[in-house]
């Protein structure tokens, strides 16, 4: 016989593996910029916060035995941190984009740490990665994946376990509708791109005793940057639009 004040911890414990798994994998808070201690603070925190409004879908299935607990803490991480992989998918497709876009316009031969993680990036797709994450926590969307803990509770309750082909169904999905957001984000730098490389191997055939190369990158460079510069609010805005709207719709 199981008693309340084992339940309870049991039920907290079950709820920050889904919470803290969750955490550990989304966007910003996953960042190696912020602190161990302060990712597991918040975790504990949003779990203590929770508890009382998922204590009727927790509750019923605690159970001390082994054989029953070691299978729902394994399920619960994976769903949460599928959870979070879902939400990081949009991130790591803008950050695919933003190296690129820096590589298209000539300026993404110099590296640098990021700004998310410790891995070496072009500058200009660290801004635009770090300026879309920016704007989500502006937006709150960090709100939207604590909405969408709790509603995983009935989607995929505690007593069923963890669904890895649906798992998969939805990473392909998500990666699908992230890289289809973001090439639609960046088409006006593969656009520009083609068309200047174009010219400069025309021109190239015409004169090939001029270095042609190194006379027009500084001219490539500088309009890659204006294109940037007149695009990045739309492009941000875009993305932001699209992360929200396929949060939300799933």
């Amino acid at each position: 016989m199981i008693t309340l004040t084992e339940s309870a911890v049991i039920a907290a414990f079950l709820a920050f593996c889904r919470v803290g798994s969750c955490f550990m994998v989304m966007p910003g808070l996953s960042s190696a910029r912020v602190p161990m201690q302060v990712r597991l603070f918040v975790a504990v925190a949003v779990t203590g916060a929770l508890l009382s409004s998922l204590w009727d879908a927790i509750v019923p299935h605690v159970s001390r035995q082994p054989g029953v607990l070691v299978p729902l803490v394994v399920s619960e991480i994976l769903t949460g941190g599928l959870i979070g992989l879902l939400a990081r998918l949009y991130v790591m497709a803008l950050q695919f984009m933003g190296s690129a876009v820096a590589m298209l316009i000539g300026f993404g031969g110099m590296g640098a740490p990021g700004i998310e993680n410790g891995e070496p990036s072009a500058p200009l797709g660290e801004i635009i990665s770090f300026s879309a994450l920016m704007l989500l926590f502006v937006f709150n969307f960090h709100h939207e994946i604590v909405r969408a803990l709790v509603a995983s509770y009935e989607i995929a309750p505690l007593n069923t376990a963890f669904d890895a082909r649906g798992a998969l169904i939805s990473i392909t999905d998500t990666i699908g509708e992230a890289f289809l957001i973001v090439l639609r984000l960046g088409s006006p730098f593969v656009a520009y791109a083609l068309l200047v490389n174009l010219t400069i191997g025309f021109v190239n055939k015409l004169v090939p005793q001029i270095p042609v190369y190194f006379i027009s990158l500084p001219m490539v460079l500088a309009g890659g940057l204006i294109l940037f510069y007149f695009g990045i609010a739309t492009m941000l805005s875009l993305f932001a639009d699209g992360f929200l709207a396929a949060t939300l719709g799933r």
